[in-house]
């Protein structure tokens, strides 16, 4: 299984879809968030070249926000990347 990653906040709506859809398919990841931890905010922005969250990181890889995470699972693409890391 892939390492999963994310960078968020409690109140993101998007995060809280990102943490749903990767819950139901039943896939452990590590979440930062950035609204706690501010150092992390600017961790999270040197990794993506991104500001906004969700962020999310699958074996190392920026996969992009939850629209992002959400067409690749539409795609039927995610199951691969998260198992074996390649889409």
């Amino acid at each position: 299984m892939s390492a999963v990653v994310i960078y968020s906040t409690g109140m993101c709506p998007y995060c809280v879809r990102v943490r749903q859809l990767l819950e139901r398919k039943g896939v452990h990841y590590t979440e930062h968030r950035v609204d706690e931890q501010i150092d992390l905010r600017h961790e999270m922005g040197t990794k993506s070249n991104r500001r906004s969250v969700p962020q999310i990181f699958i074996n190392d890889a920026h996969v992009g926000g939850y629209n992002e995470l959400a067409q690749l699972e539409r795609n039927g693409m995610l199951e691969a990347l998260l198992s074996d890391g390649s889409a």
